[in-house]
């Protein structure tokens, strides 16, 4: 059984995709090493009230196939994990998280890393962070379940809680990976809080053993953007990490506009028309950026509704929603 051909009949109505890099749910995170790669790709249903009781028979006929491999099963039972949470049965979810710990030992708390914050932008948080909860339950101070739950944390605005996690994750941190995940998410929490130079501090140490352009790119759009806020030269930064270097490639064009080698014109151009851009919503964070290369030009007019404008544009799993609004509410 094909996954792909599997959970399409899953998806009785919309879906929500676990992207590849995990593009750090949704969008604007690092490239992490290929160990912090979500491991499966299929389409997270959207789960409602009106569909759930379908998908969960859909769910069982597919967790009954003998063939599934490791990784497959465990995305298919981190998705009904949630949602037995989510009707209630607790008991049943815990016992799908064992499962997913005895298919895979070293990685399940991965896979609910990658699955919990898509599933939770569906509309219900709290299943999401029960589910984490029976994780942590099972692996208490897990890392990657801690940066899960503070993602989902930020989803409901709730950045004081989600630093506390994120504190502890990065305690916590096994290696190099999750702990850069953890930093560049407290990052996150910090920016929503107007901790600038905290966040600042955050973004750059998530570039930590980052030595290509692609690795570090998003961290270091996202250190301009706490930099904007504080006393530091953000664009004279960017500019000496990034100005010598080929940026074509998305979100390369972003970086080329803040340090100045492109209008804002060509800039929305190459966020509509580039195959990278329109697969990852590259307009959701070129209305972002424009607004804080306004800020740093003090044109809080222009900032406004370019901030607007990507409230609009992005999902409110983003980090580009959950600063936009941040901002907003600070102009």
């Amino acid at each position: 059984m094909r996954i792909f051909g599997a959970f399409a009949a899953l998806a009785t109505a919309s879906v929500l995709i676990v992207p590849g890099p995990a593009k750090a749910q949704l969008h604007g995170g690092p490239e992490w090493d290929a160990g912090a790669r979500s491991p499966s790709s299929a389409p997270l249903p959207s789960i409602t009230p009106s569909n759930q009781n379908a998908t969960l028979d859909q769910l069982d006929k597919i967790l009954r196939a003998s063939q599934l491999s490791p990784t497959d099963r465990t995305f298919y039972l981190s998705v009904r994990a949630f949602l037995l949470s989510r009707l209630g049965r607790e008991a049943d979810s815990q016992k799908d998280i064992a499962e997913m710990d005895k298919v895979a030992p070293k990685t399940w708390p991965i896979m609910l890393w990658s699955t919990m914050p898509g599933l939770a932008g569906g509309g219900d948080r709290a299943a999401a962070l029960r589910t984490l909860d029976h994780g942590l339950a099972r692996k208490p101070n897990d890392s990657w379940l801690l940066t899960a739950q503070a993602q989902v944390l930020m989803q409901i605005a709730d950045f004081s809680k989600a630093t506390s996690t994120l504190d502890s994750a990065i305690a916590s941190a096994s290696g190099p990976i999750d702990r850069r995940l953890a930093v560049f998410y407290r990052g996150h929490a910090n920016f929503n809080l107007g901790n600038y130079q905290q966040a600042a501090q955050d973004f750059d140490a998530s570039l930590e053993g980052q030595t290509t352009v692609k690795a570090r790119i998003n961290g270091d759009l996202w250190r301009y953007a706490a930099q904007v806020h504080t006393r530091q030269d953000a664009r004279g930064i960017l500019t000496k990490d990034l100005g010598n270097e080929n940026l074509y490639e998305w979100p390369g064009p972003i970086a080329k506009f803040l340090i100045g080698k492109m209008p804002s014109g060509e800039l929305e151009v190459a966020a509509e028309s580039d195959e990278t851009a329109k697969k990852t919503n590259g307009k959701c964070s070129a209305a972002f950026f424009v607004a804080m290369d306004a800020l740093r030009r003090n044109d809080k007019q222009r900032a406004r509704e370019q901030l607007q404008l990507a409230q609009a544009r992005c999902p409110t799993t983003s980090q580009y929603n959950w600063a936009a609004s941040s901002e907003l509410k600070r102009l």
